[in-house]
């Protein structure tokens, strides 16, 4: 079975594929002094609790990356504790999709897999909105070019920054706000993340679709994509693997030249 791993900067999203489906998946803390060992014992935990051998079930890997110097730990690891040399989404590989960006190679990787994997399952013009450490928003246009999108302040990081610079603030868990009317600081404060970068989805995906000039489909993706997508008016559908797919389907178009 094939390794997916998403590296970002605050989240690793792990997978494991069989036969181009995300069979089990996990999401882990990005520490950025982890070892090619660690990782490798926090994947013989995960795969004992399926009760594989990681060595066993693993036999390709492939990577992407915006963290570089995880990137060299989790080719280590593979090479060191699995034997394979793994595949490394990056510059100079075969996307099958076109990226008009005026340097592509400022593209992160995942976000190029973002718009693999929504081309291959939603189609063009998309719009793909990634809530990571920031809110990314990816686009495609109605001919199946990447032809950019917008980076925005992503929601825990916001909230940490304001919790960080006003006295009276302290820190909160963002969930779903019972009401849009907070009743008390901490409801106002989860009010206004999750009703806020709703908004903020709706209003930039609708400049996007005006540039386009098509009434380009919204797809979420993301660790909080479910909590804020159902207050979105433009979001229509969630896709928690759709960059681990993203990921894998690259890889394949290496393997066809």
């Amino acid at each position: 079975m094939l390794l997916v791993v998403d590296v970002g900067n605050t989240q690793t999203v792990i997978g494991l594929s069989d036969g181009g489906a995300i069979v089990s998946d996990w999401r882990i803390a990005t520490v950025r002094h982890r070892t090619s060992d660690e990782m490798a014992g926090l994947l013989q935990g995960f795969f004992s609790l399926l009760g594989e051998r990681l060595s066993d079930a693993v036999d390709e890997v492939a990577i992407a990356s915006v963290v570089p110097r995880l990137t060299a730990q989790w080719v280590t690891m593979s090479e060191k504790h699995l034997g394979l040399t793994p595949f490394v989404l990056g510059p100079g590989v075969r996307t099958g999709i076109r990226i008009l960006f005026r340097n592509p190679a400022e593209v992160g990787a995942d976000r190029i897999a973002n718009a693999v994997a929504g081309l291959e399952t939603y189609g063009a013009p998309l719009i793909v909105v990634d809530f990571g450490t920031s809110t990314n928003f990816d686009v495609v246009n109605p001919e199946g070019d990447y032809v950019g999108g917008a980076i925005a302040p992503g929601v825990e990081v916001s909230m940490e920054a304001l919790t960080s610079r006003a006295a009276r603030l302290t820190k909160v868990e963002v969930s779903e706000p019972e009401r849009a009317i907070g009743r008390d600081t901490t409801e106002a404060l989860q009010s206004g993340a999750v009703y806020g970068f709703a908004g903020q989805v709706d209003g930039i995906a609708a400049a996007i679709r005006a540039e386009l000039g098509v009434a380009a489909p919204v797809v979420a993706t993301g660790g909080l994509a479910a909590l804020i997508a159902p207050h979105s008016h433009t979001i229509s559908a969630v896709d928690p693997a759709l960059t681990l797919r993203g990921i894998e389907l690259i890889l394949r178009r290496q393997q066809t030249r």
